[in-house]
């Protein structure tokens, strides 16, 4: 009968991790693909699928109207000369006629085939043509989309400051105008409250520098879905739904089935408390603050001088200063085989790149500078932080491209996760979290989910989503956010 008991409880054990195992295949089969362009594949559309330009224009047209706020009084369709102006000039005659009233400014006149030919559907069922910016309940940018490739001109600069300084709705037509096929502002910038997206997402919405400007990204599809408008590629942005918190399954279990998490706690003692608490809050059986001496933790955590024997996952660098030499800090990094989180301070430690050199499951947390850091360390590149912030997206595909079975996150606006060539945009940051602490609570919760037996990959998705959901549940001033106030969100999850 014993044998038995052993056996079915061996059996669930072994079937969660295999359900585990499957979870990360199961998400990025449901991942929404994000591009660098998509003109290559509407293009695809026009050749594969036989849709014309003009039926894709119709489907963007009819996305922009769905998004327009119920009872609008008044809408004002800023429109350029190209195609994406002729999407805002489409719009223009789609609404006209109904309870709103709707009126066209084109600036800079039209030029393109599509838009000539639109602007001739408008006019013809009487759209009010106006030469200037008026009051509106809702102004939709229409001016240059994703195919901006220079600098705006003045009189576009003064109509995009314009249109920032009203009041009403403001929904941009693919891209913000201002932002370009990088991400990069270099003046102004259309700020939105809702960006509609054409045919799929664009790696320029998901810069840091765009993230005060896009307001919510919606993507519409252009007359066929997107798993036949999209190609395959390497750049996913995560949703809600791939967060998979470790809820437990098994009723006839121990605290030794939920790992054993070790936090090594440096100089600044008080970063490594606050990564062990998250990480027992988040469902690690046993937490234990490893330092150099006994030290006074909460009373839920243990204390210890070198890494337990029963220890399931390391979590390493948060106020670690210089507490350890590299020799001690080799017991940590080198001399076992279990997975380790690694954060802030360690990214100026030299052991790191011999780190890299010899071992996979890991996890590094570095914020900007300390990425700067990291690329200079492993000889990728020799750059400013202002330069990773332009170009996060190439950063760290070049450090993954290096490293492949290295899980790493870059902490931003929009949180990047990067491994085996693929990268994850994590775009639910909030302003809220830009407090000390905050990154130490992240590093405990990925690391408990290390210890509980989740891979590198999926600790990531999970861990940054979890740590970005409760901020976004916080409903204190924005200002006001602790460390507490995450581990007490991430409860309620």
């Amino acid at each position: 009968m014993i044998i038995a008991i052993d056996f079915i409880n061996t059996f669930i054990k072994e079937l969660y991790h295999k359900t585990a195992c499957k979870r990360l295949s199961c998400i990025i089969t449901s991942m929404k693909n994000v591009y660098k362009e998509v003109s290559s594949l509407d293009k695809k559309c026009y050749n594969s699928y036989h849709l014309s330009e003009e039926l894709l224009m119709e489907h963007a047209a009819l996305g922009l109207k769905n998004a327009l706020p119920k009872n609008s009084q008044s809408i004002l369709i800023v429109a350029g000369p190209g195609n994406n102006g002729a999407d805002g000039i489409a719009l223009a005659r789609m609404i006209a006629g109904t309870l709103s009233q709707v009126s066209l400014y084109l600036p800079y006149g039209v030029k393109s085939q599509m838009a000539k030919l639109q602007l001739k559907r408008a006019q013809s069922v009487g759209v009010k043509i106006v030469d200037g910016l008026s009051s509106a309940d809702v102004f939709v940018d229409a001016l240059f989309g994703s195919g901006l490739s220079k600098p705006l001109d003045l009189k576009a600069v003064e109509i995009v400051k314009a249109l920032n300084a009203n009041s009403g709705y403001k929904i941009a037509c693919d891209m913000p105008t201002g932002i370009d096929m990088e991400g990069k502002i270099k003046e102004v910038a259309f700020i939105a409250d809702t960006t509609i997206t054409m045919g799929g997402f664009k790696e320029a919405l998901f810069s840091d520098m765009a993230k005060d400007f896009t307001g919510k990204i919606k993507c519409i599809d252009l007359g066929v879905s997107s798993k036949l408008y999209g190609e395959n590629c390497q750049t996913y942005l995560l949703e809600k739904k791939d967060m998979k918190l470790p809820h437990r399954i098994s009723k006839n279990c121990h605290k030794g089935d939920f790992g054993h998490l070790s936090v090594v706690a440096g100089k600044k003692q008080g970063a490594g408390v606050i990564a062990a608490k998250a990480a027992y809050a988040f469902g690690a059986g046993l937490v234990t603050v490893v330092e150099n001496e006994p030290y006074t933790v909460p009373y839920e955590l243990m204390s210890s001088t070198t890494l337990p024997h029963n220890n399931t996952a390391v979590c390493i660098g948060m106020g670690l200063g210089n507490q350890f030499d590299n020799d001690c800090l080799s017991k940590f990094l080198l001399l076992h085989d279990q997975p380790i989180l690694i954060d802030a301070d360690l990214f100026y430690r030299d052991i790191l790149v011999e780190v890299l050199e010899q071992k996979n499951n890991l996890v590094l947390t570095p914020h900007p500078k300390e990425f700067a850091s990291l690329l200079k360390m492993t000889n990728l590149a020799d750059v400013t932080v202002g330069a990773i912030q332009k170009d996060r997206l190439k950063y760290i595909k070049l450090f993954s491209k290096k490293y492949p079975k290295v899980v790493i996150v870059l902490k931003g606006a929009n949180t990047l996760i990067a491994h085996e060539g693929n990268v994850y945009i994590q775009k639910f940051g909030s302003n809220v979290l830009s407090k000390g602490g905050s990154g130490d609570v992240l590093g405990g919760l990925i690391g408990s989910l290390l210890a509980q037996g989740y891979s590198p990959i999926e600790a990531a998705i999970t861990g940054t989503l979890a740590h970005a959901f409760s901020a976004k549940n916080f409903k204190k001033n924005s200002y006001a956010l602790t460390p507490e106030n995450l581990i007490e969100g991430v409860k309620c999850l």
